[in-house]
């Protein structure tokens, strides 16, 4: 069997938990590859919202196997708290949630670490959750980071308290006056004591395995393949590698097991933080769009920037992740529109023109170049079938599939996992 792969290719945010949940039944197993709790995937179904941050998207599915993979940061309170959420909604995750013992911890000076970072960049911060993932990741690249392996090993005070040392050593001289460090080291080991109490596996052993029995594992992806470490619009990135080659490394599969690779997409473009979006919209109609869309951030509540479809940047997703299927997202959202831009290249300094993504994407190195698109002006949250399309939607999707050489096989028409095309 192949592992097939589920992300995102814009700057995160598609929709990708909805799209797990819808797929799921088509699985065995859901398993986490990389990011932390700056992720948020926003799930509906039966009128009520759910929104994950550590916890695959499979979990609403009672016979999912549901797997947190090496390449995941943790935070244990975070992690307690999402388990605490769901056990108040009659959801158990536990007997089905396994997690790798070599998944990195966040400590609560990781936090503070992230904070004294942001605060030290000025004008030129990056946009941070300020959820300790960076320096989380750049302990475990520096070989001191914490795992969950070393819960159980015996030696985890130990271990715990040098680290938690070498980052006071760091933060001499941070003012951390509102950052209470004993009351969050409190909470922390205790949700670390009921985190080693879980599932806690070899995942490169229990995926693979289950590869050979025959099961279906599906990986799932967070953020998404603009804000990649090494591929994103760098530095304005997370501090993982959100693209497909992401899942080997973040659970233990060789790339030969990689089969079908997922990409979801909105059919515009938003973006939270700072860093370059050359489709952007300013003033009244990025607002007028980041209200319809109902653009706000799952994890940290901020308004998303907002702005066109981006084929340049959508097509580079594409051939950098070797995608074989693509979800659009949220067209419904464009519901109003009578007409619909779309960018299909960019204009450099020197006049030229490309249509692959340059090196550099600020504001004084490309301008978007658009093409008009008649919009379907209706709604399409009733839309059960890609025969009830619209024509000028029908138009749209056709033209994605064509500039990027990618079929789209799911339509999203509105949040519930029941407004949802398979095509």
């Amino acid at each position: 069997m192949k592992v097939d792969v589920l992300l995102g290719l814009q700057w995160g945010d598609e929709g990708k938990g909805k799209v797990v949940d819808v797929l799921t039944p088509e699985y065995d197993v859901i398993a986490r590859f990389q990011g932390g709790p700056n992720a948020g995937h926003t799930l509906i179904f039966d009128g009520v919202k759910h929104v994950l941050h550590t916890i695959p998207s499979g979990v609403f599915r009672p016979e999912a196997i549901n797997v947190v993979g090496n390449g995941v940061v943790i935070d244990p309170v975070i992690f307690k708290a999402e388990i605490d959420r769901l056990l108040a909604r009659g959801i158990d995750p536990r007997p089905n949630l396994y997690i790798s013992r070599r998944a990195h911890l966040i400590l609560p000076t990781h936090r503070m670490l992230d904070a004294a970072s942001e605060l030290a960049k000025g004008s030129a911060k990056i946009g941070s959750t300020l959820k300790g993932i960076g320096p989380t990741y750049m302990d475990k690249t520096g070989r001191n980071g914490l795992r969950v392996g070393d819960i159980t090993s015996g030696r985890f005070e130990e271990r715990y308290a040098a680290l938690k040392q070498k980052h006071l050593g760091l933060l001499d001289g941070f003012d951390s006056a509102g950052f209470d460090l004993a009351a969050a080291e409190e909470e922390w080991l205790s949700a670390v004591r009921e985190l080693g109490a879980l599932h806690l596996i070899d995942a490169e052993h229990f995926l693979n395995e289950a590869l050979d029995q025959g099961k279906r594992v599906l990986a799932e992806g967070a953020q998404g393949t603009m804000l990649d470490i090494d591929f994103g619009t760098y530095p304005y990135v997370t501090s993982s590698n959100t693209i497909a080659a992401g899942a080997c490394t973040g659970l233990g599969i060789a790339p030969n097991r990689i089969g079908d690779v997922i990409g979801i997409f909105k059919a515009y473009c938003t973006r939270v933080g700072s860093g370059p979006f050359p489709t952007e919209l300013h003033g009244e109609a990025g607002e007028a769009l980041r209200q319809a869309g109902g653009e706000y951030g799952a994890t940290t509540g901020r308004p998303r920037r907002c702005g066109w479809l981006d084929l340049v940047q959508l097509r580079y997703a594409c051939r950098v992740n070797g995608v074989t299927r693509l979800a659009m997202m949220k067209a419904d959202v464009l519901a109003d529109a009578l007409e619909v831009p779309v960018c299909h290249a960019y204009r450099l300094p020197n006049g030229a023109t490309t249509a692959d993504l340059p090196y550099g994407i600020e504001p004084d190195e490309v301008e978007a170049e658009y093409r008009a698109y008649t919009g379907w002006a209706c709604d399409l949250t009733g839309v059960r079938s890609e025969a009830e399309f619209p024509e000028a939607f029908a138009d749209y999707v056709a033209m994605v599939e064509r500039e990027t050489g990618v079929p789209v096989g799911i339509v999203s028409v509105g949040p519930d996992r029941e407004a949802t095309v398979i095509r």
